[in-house]
Parts: structure tokens; sequence; C-alpha cells
């Protein structure tokens, strides 16, 4: 009887271990599943996909490049009117400079053409920032607000495009097979390529939207006519971009 007893405890035990054995060659076999960004490769993108990151680099080359020259503008004038500006608005111009540097690198990087119409934005911005700043402190601040306005707006809509168009096949770099929606973690997603610019992208929306609330701090509000200035500039930026993205 004792005998028997010990056989069926003996039975149970290998019955655990062999569960125990399958569960942790199962646990092996997923673990061995997991995929990193060393281990995947990443489908090819299409000619609209392909496109839309050319003008995406284009345009906002040449968004920074005018903001650049706002910026100059706005300092040559107000940095010897109101000296205690001058911290400011080499903060903001700064950024904007950084802005300015990462798109160029990422168009020769890209060969991306440059907007035909370069010279014209220089031109135009230095004449915005400028002129707003000889009418007065408060309408080069009201300047600042409209083109940030415009420029995080355009930005925002950047990135809904980029991270809700842009679902390219992912695959196991040994066996070339596509990897299934279960298997693909947040650390694969988007390629590094994407993933840099997005990130880039959504970094300078965040500077932008800070030189808003710092014109606002300095009295953008009550430039006269506020609303015109705004709304007018505003146009104008719209306008570039739109152009910028095509010429």
């Amino acid at each position: 009887m004792l005998s028997k007893r010990s056989a069926i405890q003996a039975s149970r035990q290998l019955s655990s271990s062999r569960v125990a054995l399958e569960g942790s060659k199962k646990k092996a076999r997923s673990k061995a599943h997991e995929y990193i960004p060393e281990n995947v490769e990443y489908g090819s993108l299409s000619k609209a996909q392909k496109a839309f990151l050319d003008r995406v680099v284009r345009v906002d080359q040449a968004g920074e490049l005018g903001a650049n020259y706002i910026y100059m503008g706005q300092y040559a004038v107000l940095s010897t009117k109101f000296p205690h500006l001058k911290p400011v608005l080499q903060h903001m111009w700064d950024q904007e400079i950084h802005h300015h540097d990462t798109f160029n690198k990422l168009q020769h990087e890209r060969r991306v053409r440059p907007s035909l119409l370069t010279p014209l934005w220089k031109i135009g911005a230095i004449g915005i920032g400028a002129g707003t700043a000889l009418i007065s402190k408060e309408a080069a601040m009201a300047c600042t607000v409209a083109v940030e306005t415009v420029i995080g707006g355009h930005y925002n809509q950047q990135l809904r495009v980029l991270m809700n168009q842009f679902n390219i096949p992912i695959y196991d770099k040994e066996t070339k097979r596509m990897l299934t929606p279960e298997e693909i973690t947040k650390e694969i997603e988007t390629s590094p390529e994407l993933a840099d610019l997005k990130s880039t992208i959504s970094t300078f929306r965040d500077d932008e939207l800070e030189h808003l609330d710092t014109a606002v701090e300095h009295d953008a509000d009550k430039a006269v006519p506020y609303m015109l200035l705004t709304e007018t500039i505003k146009l104008i930026c719209r306008g570039a971009i739109w152009t910028a993205e095509r010429i």
C-alpha cells in the first residue's frame, strides 16, 4: 500500500516537472521571438510616402530659414532700443538657428532640393521681422505669436501624418518573414529614420510654442491693431508654407 502511494506521488511529481519544463521551454521560445531594432528590417516606403518626406524636409527647412531671418530682423532693431530684451531675443534666435541647421543637414542627407524661392523667403522674413520691430516692441511680439502659431500647427499636422500613414512592413532580418501585429512592439514599430524625424519635429514644435508663450508674456496682445497684424502675418505664413511645399 505504501509503495503504491509512493508510486502515485512520484508520478505526480514527474508530471509536475514535465509541465514546468514545458512552460520553461515555451517561455524560452517566446523570449527568443522578442524583436529589437537590431534583428528586424523595414520595408520600402511608397512613392507617396517618399514624396511626403521630401516635402516635409523642404518646407521645414524653408520655414526655419524664414524664422531665423525674422528673429535676425527683430534682434537688429529691438536689441538697441530695448537692451533688456537682448537675452530673450537671442535665446529664441539661437533655437531657430539650430532648427535651420538641422533641416539643412537633413536636406543634404536626403538630397532634397531646396525651395526655388529661398532668396524671397530671406528678404521677406527679414522685412517682416525688422518692420514689425520698427512699429513697436508689441508689434514684434505679435508677429512672433502669429508665426509660431502657424508653425506649431503645421508641425502638429506633419506629426499626425507620420504617426497614422507610415505603417510600413517589418521583417525578421534573418528569415525575411513579415512580422505579425502581435510581434511588433513599441520599440520596433517605427524605423529609426522616421523615429528621429518625429522626435526632431516634436522637439522643434515645443520650442516654437515656447516662443509663442514668451511673446505673450512680453505684451504681444497690446500691439495695435493686434488682430489685423496677427491675421495678416498668419495668412502670409500659410501662403509661404503652401508655396515652399510645391516650388
